[in-house]
């Protein structure tokens, strides 16, 4: 090792220790605590474990690496007992501190990248105490039992199932695997999206909800502000623009989808279904800069996942899984086409699915299922227009209108050309 290398990931060690010891002194003080290590200890503590380990792999030694770990570990449990008798119980400094011990014996031994992705993760973590606290206050038990059953059904039923089909044409696209495996998929998005609503909050903003809403459900920010719309009609437009974004972000929901199924059918709706969502930014754009309301989004969001939904979206994509390959295979490309339009009505994340699907094993052609993709896509945003127009206020249905059939134009035009 020169001394080049030497300097580097003793520096290393020497930053990510002050960068996480600024964390615990910032936090000290909004706490008005004085705690055990500030920015200079836990520098220094990074330098500790990279002369542990140098020491260890100078003297081949290594006991003596472990006996500077366990003295430091009984430095910070000795601090812990003063802290507790102090009134101040808590783990998280002395934790901290053995982290940054161990970072800095990661960046002797060379692994700098992982030592400095460590090192932001940890202050990263240490940071978000408020937002991970009044997290697990807004938490409902609910929300844990839909957590576990996500879990089950990702981690111990998806593994079980048989990755073939027993069937013959066109039952043969009934791959139980496939199957489930778009099932955890769709419910993972779902979930991620419920998450981030919690962490943040719902009254964030009305054009906030929209957006994390689209992750959740489009549908419900439609039927929910359209609604609410008809009973407060001074903020139909802000009411409109979170609809508009919802919308948009279902193009993006799709587009993620479709790309990481299969890039080749990706190469192909991009660009409709980009566009229609440019559309629709701009479109929101003008909503924004036109209405002046800058009123909460407070809206309920039930969790999106439990196992009764789950299998429910297993059998609806199997189903219309089943109906496109027969459709295809009895009716050519028309019967694809009209399958996904009415599929679109009900669902697009099933239609989707299936057709990047089809289109992977080379049952359907690329550019027969992407104009599927499409259709399906602008088939929802139509039914989803309709429940805006026909539930919403008059201001509601003159500010969307325009946007839907833009979007819908758009997308459609692109696709055939």
């Amino acid at each position: 090792m020169t001394e080049l290398q030497l300097f580097t990931r003793f520096g290393a060690a020497l930053a990510i220790g002050f960068l996480i010891g600024l964390q615990r002194e910032f936090a000290s003080g909004t706490r008005s605590q004085e705690i055990v290590a500030g920015e200079r200890t836990f520098a220094l503590m990074g330098v500790v474990g990279a002369l542990a380990a140098m020491a260890a792999d100078q003297l081949d030694a290594p006991l003596a690496f472990f006996g500077v770990i366990l003295l430091l570990g009984l430095f910070s449990a000795v601090a812990y007992f003063i802290d507790a008798w102090r009134g101040f119980v808590g783990l998280t400094t002395e934790v901290a501190i053995i982290i940054t011990i161990l970072i800095g014996a990661l960046c002797y031994w060379g692994y700098l990248s992982l030592a400095m992705a460590l090192g932001i993760a940890t202050t990263a973590l240490l940071s978000l105490k408020l937002e991970t606290d009044r997290f697990v206050r807004s938490l409902t038990r609910e929300d844990i039992f839909a957590a576990l059953q996500f879990a089950v059904i990702s981690a111990i039923i998806l593994p079980i199932l048989p990755n073939q089909s027993f069937l013959p044409p066109p039952f043969d696209v009934l791959n139980p695997f496939k199957i489930w495996l778009m099932v955890v998929f769709i419910s993972g998005i779902s979930f991620l999206g419920y998450v981030a609503i919690k962490i943040v909050g719902p009254e964030q903003g009305i054009g906030l909800t929209g957006f994390l809403g689209g992750l959740v459900s489009s549908t419900a920010v439609t039927l929910s502000f359209s609604d609410r719309s008809s009973r407060e009609p001074n903020l139909s437009k802000p009411f409109a623009l979170a609809i508009m974004i919802a919308w948009t972000v279902m193009f993006s929901r799709v587009l993620i989808e479709v790309g990481v199924l299969n890039r080749q059918l990706l190469g192909m709706v991009w660009k409709p279904l980009t566009a229609a969502g440019l559309v629709g930014l701009l479109y929101g754009g003008y909503l924004f800069f036109s209405q002046r309301a800058a009123e909460k989004g407070n809206m309920d969001f039930s969790n999106p996942f439990d196992l009764k939904s789950a299998i429910k979206f297993g059998l609806l994509y199997g189903l219309v899984l089943l109906i496109s390959r027969a459709a295809q295979m009895y009716f050519g490309d028309t019967g694809i086409l009209i399958s996904s339009l009415l599929s679109g009505i009900a669902d697009v994340d099933a239609i989707t699915l299936s057709m990047a699907e089809l289109s992977n094993t080379g049952d359907v052609e690329l550019h027969i299922a992407s104009r599927a993709v499409v259709i399906a896509t602008m088939s929802n945003t139509v039914v989803k227009g309709i429940i805006a127009l026909m539930g919403g206020s008059a201001v509601l249905r003159k500010a969307l209108l325009p946007g839907l059939l833009a979007m819908t134009a758009t997308g459609i035009g692109l696709a055939f050309v």
